[in-house]
């Protein structure tokens, strides 16, 4: 039944073009899908990282950053549509300051970067086949952002999602798009390779990438961290925060006690029996930010020696083949993660940095932090942060989940945040113009509720 699912997986990838390299990767994670498999990676097999060079401890000489970061291309993880807040095209077009994109600013942060260090840094995005067209036509508002013999953009690969019952590619003719899937971000170095775009990189002089998602508008161009990796001669880097109590669901670093190598582990990777070990902040006192470093070199030479695999841990992720109709066929959609490739490289590595490197927006919580005035835009496009303190944000999800649903309660912006403690809205309230959040507020209704313009809530 397996060999048979497989055949028609392959001969279905091959009919759409898919790259031989994705469609290798593809067949080593379905004969790891059909065998006995947990994903686990149990407490008593690793030993908590405790100790990472830090970023502030480190002096890089101005030539040697600015000679590494002449050497870097940033590439932005780009193939969510945003469907956790009800968006429907790449989430990077949505408006987070001042009427700019994610994209907005994250293209004005790579220009400012390369007038002040004089380098030339391409800006590649990695777009889904849902992400691309939007995407490519956004940056047309961009005009100098393209580095000449380089593309905008590399597109994500697809596969087939499986049937949950038979492991056969699921055919849906309603909606025959919706049989394929992504495999996950960690697609994203075979889909370098097979695509060519490692190879071109390569040979136009690049050596080193800097990966993040693009709606976290913290990783920023960073000539200091450049200079650093290119000294520690490693393959590959993650970067990583100190973890706090509202970090417990976030991965971790860990050593592999069997060889002493760095390795990534994620919630459901941990057996649920040991989610206090994973939860604790203080036996794993460092947090997985996403944010990537890879020599581009030593990635190609590992591609090839492994046929294209990694050997990342499968995640199968299990869900209907339309998102939208739970009656519809059970399927599983084969994924990766980018960040568990620091196991497959000797001699990884990682770097502590400071907070203001990790500002992800996932939910409409986080996006009204962003949208807030804690923070301002300074003249690179860094998002600064005005106050040291915390603000915890917990909008009801009934009535503000949803993006539309947000700007509808918020017409006239969020409030100000810069002296609150907390922000916490249970019920339908809509904010009126210049409303000011001060210390711990917690809003409550069943029904209905205006706040007007120029309300201090204190708390």
């Amino acid at each position: 039944m397996s060999e048979a699912g497989l055949s028609q997986a392959v001969k279905k990838m091959e009919d759409a073009g898919v790259s031989p390299a994705a469609i290798s990767v593809f067949s080593h994670y379905y004969r790891v899908l059909e065998g006995e498999h947990t994903g686990f990676i149990p407490e008593e097999t690793i030993s908590p990282l405790t100790s990472v060079d830090r970023l502030e401890d480190y002096q890089v000489e101005p030539g040697q950053a600015q000679a590494a970061l002449a050497k870097t291309v940033m590439i932005k993880l780009n193939g969510g549509l945003g469907t956790s807040m009800g968006m429907d095209k790449a989430k990077s077009l949505l408006p987070v300051r001042a009427g700019l994109t994610f994209l907005d600013i994250i293209c004005q942060q790579v220009m400012a970067a390369r007038k002040e260090f004089g380098v030339s840094l391409p800006l590649i995005f990695m777009n889904s086949f849902r992400t691309q067209a939007d995407t490519l036509a956004a940056l047309q508002n961009h005009p100098g952002i393209e580095v000449s013999g380089l593309p905008l953009d590399f597109l994500q690969n697809q596969e087939p999602k499986l049937r949950a019952d038979d492991l056969t590619p699921v055919s849906w003719e309603k909606d025959p798009s919706l049989e394929w899937c992504p495999p996950g971000h960690g697609d994203i170095y075979t889909a370098l390779y097979g695509s060519g775009l490692l190879d071109k990189l390569i040979d136009a002089g690049y050596r080193y990438a800097m990966t993040s998602n693009s709606d976290n508008l913290g990783a920023t161009p960073n000539a200091q961290i450049a200079g650093w990796f290119a000294a520690s001669g490693a393959p590959y880097a993650a970067e990583l925060c100190i973890r706090t109590i509202n970090d417990r669901k976030g991965g971790h670093l860990a050593i592999r006690k069997v060889d002493g190598q760095l390795i990534l582990r994620d919630t459901a990777q941990t057996p649920p029996e040991q989610m206090d070990y994973f939860t604790d902040e203080h036996r794993h006192p460092f947090f997985h930010t996403n944010n990537l470093w890879f020599d581009l070199v030593k990635l190609r030479d590992t591609l090839i020696e492994r046929n294209a695999v990694l050997g990342l841990p499968l995640i199968a992720n299990h869900k209907t083949v339309d998102p939208a109709d739970s009656q519809s066929p059970a399927v599983i959609q084969m994924e990766t993660a980018m960040g568990a490739a620091i196991a497959s490289f000797k001699g990884a590595t990682a770097l502590l940095v400071p907070r203001s490197r990790f500002l992800p927006v996932k939910t409409t919580n986080e996006l009204t932090l962003v949208r807030s005035d804690i923070y301002d835009l300074g003249d690179n496009y860094h998002l600064h942060k005005v106050n040291d303190q915390e603000v915890a944000v917990d909008l009801d999800s009934r009535y503000f989940k949803k993006i539309a649903d947000f700007e509808a309660r918020f017409p006239a912006g969020v409030p100000s945040l810069r002296k609150a403690q907390s922000f916490k809205v249970s019920g339908p309230y809509t904010f009126g113009k210049d409303v000011k959040v001060q210390g711990q507020v917690h809003l409550e209704t069943a029904e209905e509720q205006q706040v007007a313009a120029g309300t201090i809530l204190a708390g």
